[in-house]
């Protein structure tokens, strides 16, 4: 039975939680970030999002606490949530992957930092966040295959996977909600 949830996963600065808040906002749903909840988590700790990456290889119970509250989200509707694993533990979600080399993630990601900010993340040159982004994507790798045996780069358990390098976020999001209206009508 398909749940009215999308579940939005992918690569490093792809986009996944701008997409996934213009996404909701676009079909009335309710938003949630597991990145936005790891930052926190991060930051009452006194971490950067790299070194909570580290601390969580030795500490199961960083990456439980927030798969713990993903699998409750699970059972709601009308959601929209941007997570590594949330397609995991939602089987029958809409399942969405944003892939995005890794050069253009690191560019995007060091963008934002000198725009916004970026809660628990700094970074002084493209070349910095480059190497802190392989350091953590190969320690999500490690801890997701090591504690469910799921490898986070994989693209096959997906509904739709989207380039987003070459899309601005308005038709990425649009993409999306186009491939899911569809979805729920087949």
């Amino acid at each position: 039975m398909k749940s009215k949830i999308i579940t939005i996963a992918g690569a490093l600065g792809s986009g996944k939680s701008s997409t996934a808040k213009l996404v909701a906002k676009e079909l009335g749903y309710q938003h949630f970030s597991s990145g936005d909840l790891f930052r926190a988590i991060a930051k009452e700790r006194g971490l950067t999002v790299e070194q909570i990456n580290e601390a969580a290889e030795l500490e199961q119970e960083i990456d439980h606490a927030v798969d713990e509250r993903l699998k409750e989200m699970g059972k709601g509707s009308d959601l929209v949530i941007d997570s590594r694993l949330a397609f995991h533990w939602m089987p029958n979600s809409f399942k969405v992957y944003l892939k995005l080399d890794s050069q253009q993630a690191a560019e995007r990601i060091f963008n934002h930092i000198q725009k916004e900010g970026r809660e628990s993340q700094s970074g002084d040159s493209v070349e910095e966040i480059f190497a802190e982004t392989e350091r953590r994507k190969a320690s999500e790798k490690k801890r997701y295959m090591n504690l469910y045996s799921v490898d986070v780069h994989d693209m096959t358990p997906f509904d739709v996977v989207i380039d987003t390098g070459p899309n601005d976020l308005p038709t990425v999001a649009q993409m999306v909600t186009d491939a899911y209206r569809e979805w729920l009508e087949q």
